[in-house]
């Protein structure tokens, strides 16, 4: 079986590697980046009408500053995203797909939603509600990421900035097989591997499958 490379950081990378375990695949975590939280102050929370949270990284990551904000719903990404809101005490007005447009999509517009975020992040194209962003962690590269075992390898791309690092890594691409959360993640790798390939939904659940079915394909000798 080709082995499956989980390159997002901790401790999302755990979290994927139990779920590929459990798909019957075979993973190893080679985290390309590893989460930093950064000093922020939380902003006067009567100015807004709730939280918006795209990656579980914005609560693990926030501090004591976001126990001054618990009085706000959360709109969450994902499941992921939810669960770790949850567990920091706050209530949850709507959970998305992975999909942040789509979430937006579904809200009322007009809403005055506080973004916890990451320095590295893309604002929402074209958003119906008034959106604040606050930076309060940044995903920090590993200088230097054990991919001897990438050859033959499928290898998981859950972001544009993974996709772009892991192509500046990666020299010798014809046998490595790209599995990406997304078609902007998918884009960022780049050409010359054996296939590239995006999830039919921007989760984990989607994005195994996608990887499963690339690991029935044997690589080129």
């Amino acid at each position: 079986m080709r082995r499956v490379l989980i390159l997002r950081p901790e401790p999302g990378a755990t979290a994927t590697l139990l779920r590929a375990h459990k798909c019957g695949l075979d993973p190893i975590a080679v985290p390309l980046f590893e989460v930093e939280p950064l000093p922020w102050e939380a902003p006067e929370a009567g100015g807004f009408d709730g939280l918006l949270l795209t990656s579980a990284n914005a609560v693990r990551g926030s501090g004591e500053e976001l126990k001054k904000l618990r009085g706000l719903p959360v709109y969450a990404v994902g499941e992921a995203t939810e669960e770790a809101a949850r567990g920091a005490g706050f209530s949850i007005a709507a959970t998305g797909d992975g999909d942040v447009e789509r979430l937006l999509g579904s809200l009322e517009p007009g809403l005055r939603l506080l973004h916890l975020c990451g320095e590295d992040r893309k604002g929402p194209s074209d958003s119906r509600q008034q959106i604040t962003a606050v930076t309060v962690y940044r995903a920090k590269p590993v200088e230097a990421p054990d991919l001897h075992g990438v050859e033959g390898a499928v290898a998981l791309i859950h972001s544009p900035r993974a996709g772009r690092r892991f192509a500046e890594l990666v020299l010798e691409r014809r046998a490595v097989a790209i599995a990406a959360i997304s078609p902007a993640a998918a884009a960022a790798v780049g050409e010359g591997w054996q296939s590239v390939e995006a999830a039919a939904e921007p989760n984990d659940d989607a994005l195994l499958a996608l990887a499963a079915r690339l690991c029935n394909k044997p690589p080129p000798e």
